[in-house]
């Protein structure tokens, strides 16, 4: 008997699964690639991406970088957070690291979790998860996120810490960089954002965004 297969697209947050072995390994769901000068994020309605803007900055993305389905940041991932008191209300964002060129989107990216690092967006609960594409054996050595060079993590945090800002420099930076973390705890990010996602779409009564 062959094996069942989805009809028609399913929803990237709603439709497909965070992956089979939760919290260690998780299918990140790829938005934009290092190589992207525009930002894109999927449309909570529709599920395809919509453009959100041009990247504020010459800055580039230094990572693949998208969500985790079927995650949402609520109370159980703000807590997790210092001096955040909600969460972003988004999917969990992820960071995927590997060696080889990958310059596609909307590709699910089989990924080890490392750890992650602990944004604030307007005081939300935003936190980036850091992994590394599964099959790249380049990356067989890590386990955890202190196993990557500095220079690759700073990087990332140096990105996330400004990619907000304007040009112009009229507004202040929303963004403030809590600080990172290893796997164990990244583990417990993914695991509370299931929750708050179980909570906020329950089973059978997932229409509203």
């Amino acid at each position: 008997m062959s094996p069942s297969f989805d009809r028609f697209r399913p929803h990237p947050w709603h439709g497909l699964s965070a992956g089979s072995d939760t919290p260690d390994y998780v299918d990140a769901y790829i938005e934009i690639t290092p190589f992207d000068a525009v930002k894109y994020e999927i449309d909570k309605l529709t599920g395809y991406l919509r453009v959100d803007r041009p990247q504020g900055s010459s800055a580039l993305p230094p990572t693949l970088y998208g969500f985790v389905p079927q995650t949402y940041c609520g109370d159980e991932v703000a807590a997790l957070t210092p001096k955040a008191t909600i969460g972003d209300g988004d999917p969990l964002d992820i960071c995927v690291l590997s060696q080889q060129r990958i310059d596609r989107a909307e590709i699910i990216a089989p990924a080890r979790v490392l750890g992650g690092i602990a944004l604030l967006d307007d005081g939300e609960a935003d936190d980036k998860i850091i992994a590394v594409l599964n099959s790249d054996t380049v990356f067989d050595y890590a386990t955890d996120i202190k196993h990557l060079p500095e220079a690759v993590l700073n990087r990332i945090v140096h990105y996330f810490g400004t990619y907000k800002q304007q040009m112009t420099g009229d507004k202040a930076n929303a963004i403030e960089v809590v600080g990172s973390y290893g796997a164990e705890h990244a583990r417990d990010v993914v695991n509370a954002s299931m929750r708050d996602y179980a909570k906020k779409f329950p089973a059978g009564d997932r229409r509203q965004v």
